[in-house]
């Protein structure tokens, strides 16, 4: 057996015993790193028992939640989470469309593993309810990331100009939905870097570096562009806000010039010759002999004809009726629609994108009474936080505006940590202020019945 097998399964099962005795959340920390290794693609999976990892993982979650439910529910009630409710709203919707889907097989095999992503959220959220438990979570999410660079690194470009046939569990080897999920894991090392200690920052620096050039080597525009407009983000407000702590904008400083040093070192001639095509007119310009702008233009026509949408999986159908023949030459099968956005109005007509809109303004919302309510508190390294939280968002956001990317994990597990934020910041200190409130009440209440009755029997004895 590889060293690497026997590594993979020590962390597996090490990391399962965890979660069944002592860590009920390890289990998720585990499931996030089998996403990211993917045992059943890589060289060394002959060495391994053949074994449904994730599931093994997701069964080992739910019985933890089931054992101690009454407790998680306590500390992270799904009612009380408004995000959660948008994401079963997209659920049912996509549930709905099994009955208009142009491919009703495909929709359906793509809408069980759907379900199986929602529910992994929803169980999830309620383990995670602590901030170490969030914090350890993002730090998997940044070294599963940082595997990826690795394989990337070993690998590498292997297909022209880029590097391809890598990648997650759901990614099936497309290149630009690998640097779409690391991307936002740079945002979220900056926060790291910028708070942690001395082998923190060793740490950062290390597993920036094996991402940023993983996102090189893949040469995707779209992942550049999500980086660079996150950082920004979040960098800005580092430097500006009056929140900020003492030598914070050196440390914004120092990590915008250790950045832009880092990328111009690991950047070569053939990522800056790609990058110089980085706008949206050129943006699929030779690769596949149309814009992707055409594909967009494109779904609204099928809109006109499918108001209801057409499924997963449909537009690759129905694209050859709506884009010109010159899109389909020495090709047999249809074309994507590559965009998120356009993705999730293709599939769903307009409820589609209205629902995701409506869940994105949801977290924003709830993100912003969130850091109100940290600034009142002077807690102002959880208000950073939430902005870095935001800030990956963003990143992915953008990156997934050039891809379909709609049901992705990367994705929802970004909404997530969002919501585990509002919950453990926001939510649990209403809820015990409310508690608090509640039993100052019933004390005075109290108080006074006691001094009522007391008042009574005094005025029995005169």
């Amino acid at each position: 057996m590889s060293k690497s097998a026997l590594l993979f399964l020590l962390i597996f099962f090490g990391g399962l015993i965890a979660a069944v005795f002592f860590l009920p959340v390890a289990s998720f920390l585990v499931y996030q790193l089998v996403y990211f290794i993917n045992p059943d693609d890589s060289w060394w999976s002959a060495s391994i028992p053949g074994l449904r990892y994730s599931f093994t993982v997701v069964v080992i979650m739910i019985l933890t939640l089931a054992v101690n439910y009454r407790n998680y529910t306590e500390r992270a009630a799904w009612g009380d989470q408004p995000i959660l409710k948008w994401l079963l709203a997209i659920l049912i919707m996509y549930m709905i469309m099994l009955n208009f889907a142009i491919v009703p097989a495909l929709h359906k095999r793509f809408l069980i593993d759907f379900i199986k992503l929602v529910v992994i959220i929803f169980v999830a959220y309620k383990l995670v309810n602590t901030e170490r438990a969030l914090d350890a979570c993002l730090w998997a999410y940044i070294l599963g990331a940082t595997y990826i660079g690795i394989v990337v690194y070993q690998t590498g470009r292997n297909s022209g100009d880029r590097v391809e046939g890598l990648g997650m569990v759901d990614t099936g080897g497309d290149s630009n939905m690998v640097a779409a999920a690391l991307a936002p894991s740079l945002v979220i090392l900056i926060y790291m870097a910028w708070l942690g200690n001395k082998k923190i920052k060793a740490l950062t620096f290390f597993c920036g570096a094996l991402i940023a050039n993983g996102v090189v080597l893949i040469n995707s525009r779209g992942a550049f562009l999500g980086v660079v407009l996150g950082a920004a983000f979040f960098l800005f407000y580092m430097l500006f806000s009056k929140y900020r702590r003492k030598g914070q904008r050196g440390t914004a400083i120092f990590v915008i010039l250790a950045g832009l040093s880092g990328g111009l070192y690991v950047a070569d001639d053939t990522f800056w010759e790609r990058m110089q095509t980085l706008t949206l007119a050129q943006e699929d310009a030779g690769a596949s002999g149309s814009r992707r702008t055409d594909y967009w233009r494109a779904t609204f026509d099928v809109m006109e004809d499918y108001p209801m949408g057409v499924g997963i999986g449909g537009f690759q159908v129905v694209s050859k009726q709506y884009l010109p023949s010159s899109n389909f030459v020495n090709r047999d099968i249809g074309r994507a629609v590559h965009s998120t956005w356009f993705q999730l109005l293709g599939e769903l007509g307009w409820p589609g994108p209205i629902l995701f809109i409506g869940l994105l303004i949801t977290i924003t919302r709830l993100s912003g009474k969130t850091k109100r309510s940290l600034i009142a508190e002077g807690r102002y390294e959880a208000y950073f936080k939430m902005l870095a939280l935001e800030g990956a968002l963003l990143a992915y956001l953008i990156c997934a505006t050039f891809i379909d990317r709609s049901r992705a994990e990367i994705l929802y597990w970004l909404i997530l940590f969002i919501a585990i934020g509002v919950n453990v910041y926001y939510l649990q200190s209403a809820g015990q202020r409310t508690s608090q409130v509640a039993g100052a009440k019933k004390t005075k209440q109290a108080a006074c019945a006691s001094q009522t009755d007391i008042g009574t029997k005094l005025k029995k004895a005169i």
